[in-house]
């Protein structure tokens, strides 16, 4: 940056003062052959990304303070674009109830169905309407490392408030594969990493966490492993999150996480927000159990995409391979929520129960 002291490029002078090069240099032939004038060469002045700049961004301790983050659905057009109005009014509803963050493209999110441009896009979009009232997190994770880096460097550039990290899945790799991919985004700045053997196939061991527990960056694990696993982190020091909803509030109130990045929130924001901050409370708990049992028995995020079509929020448009919830479990939802109390969850609109002729699946998006 010293050079920019040097050579300012926006100077009143009359020219840049800069080492001309010899004109008897530039026409010099050289074994009878021409050579083309030499251009006057200016420092280079453009500054990469790199882990030790400065960058307009929130630091690690802003991070691990949140409690409730949500892991932020993506709704569609018909055509299988983002449905950028449903998206806000979405975000808006997470905000008034007292969410702190939001993944973006997270699982939920459907981030692997999306191209790396539509990916950042959200990140952008979600950062220039909301990141003054919520942290926004983005996930830029890959099985490559070459896609890791460019996509997170491409969420910082756009804004982003940290990173949320999975670890390479289908092709895996060692125990220093793992700590080497891991450590090389940390380089960029404050990150999540989530740990959900169930989707990637592999485990993310504690050795591995807390040799990357020395990186100032590491804001904190989102754990799905058990409350055990986030006891034996917290004990010494870790910042976790629990990755799942059903044991969210034994793990915040009995095993030491910090909160939850939850999926039901998108549903019930304030009871979430409840559970997270109003102290122990398994009475609460207990009766969100139908529900959050209800979301995930099949593969999330198609409970979710299905709660919030009946509950008229987001258009009933699913990017294939999600496809709805059958007609049986779309009619227990009505019942779970005309039982919990239609004032908790999102929306305004009575919740309904759409036919199958109402949904429309998208393979081409």
């Amino acid at each position: 940056m010293a050079l920019l002291g040097n050579y300012s490029l926006c100077s009143s002078d009359a020219a840049l003062q800069l080492p001309l090069p010899s004109i008897t240099k530039i026409h010099k032939r050289k074994n009878g052959r021409w050579r083309s004038p030499e251009a006057a060469i200016i420092p280079n002045l453009h500054l990469p990304m790199r882990s030790l700049e400065v960058k307009n961004r929130t630091s690690v301790d802003d991070i691990i303070k949140l409690r409730l983050i949500t892991a932020i659905k993506t709704p569609y057009l018909p055509d299988g674009r983002f449905d950028l109005v449903a998206y806000d009014d979405l975000m808006h509803m997470q905000i008034i109830n007292g969410a702190e963050g939001v993944i973006v493209g997270g699982t939920t999110g459907e981030g692997h169905l999306m191209s790396w441009d539509e990916h950042i896009m959200l990140i952008g979009h979600t950062v220039n309407c909301f990141g003054g009232s919520i942290k926004v997190i983005g996930n830029t994770g890959s099985n490559s490392t070459r896609e890791a880096i460019h996509a997170t460097e491409q969420g910082f550039a756009v804004g982003m408030h940290a990173a949320l990290h999975i670890n390479p899945y289908y092709g895996k790799t060692s125990l220093q594969g793992l700590i080497s991919h891991f450590e090389t985004i940390l380089s960029m700045g404050p990150t999540i990493v989530y740990n959900v053997p169930s989707r990637t196939g592999q485990d993310i061991p504690p050795p591995v966490i807390h040799t990357l527990a020395q990186n100032v960056n590491l804001a904190g694990v989102k754990e799905c492993v058990s409350n055990d696993r986030i006891k034996e982190y917290t004990d010494k020091g870790l910042v976790i999150w629990s990755g799942n909803d059903d044991e969210c509030h034994d793990a915040r109130w009995g095993f030491g996480a910090t909160g939850v990045i939850s999926v039901a929130s998108n549903l019930i924001p304030g009871l979430m927000h409840e559970l997270m901050f109003g102290g122990k409370n398994p009475k609460l708990n207990s009766k969100l159990m139908p529900l959050i049992e209800w979301l995930f028995r099949e593969p999330n995020p198609i409970g979710l995409n299905t709660a919030l079509a009946q509950l008229g929020v987001v258009r009933p448009v699913f990017r294939l391979p999600y496809v709805p919830l059958p007609l049986a479990r779309r009619l227990e939802f009505v019942n779970i929520v005309n039982n919990l109390g239609r004032e908790n969850f999102v929306g305004e609109r009575d919740v309904q129960v759409l036919d199958d002729d109402d949904f429309i699946l998208v393979d081409r998006y």
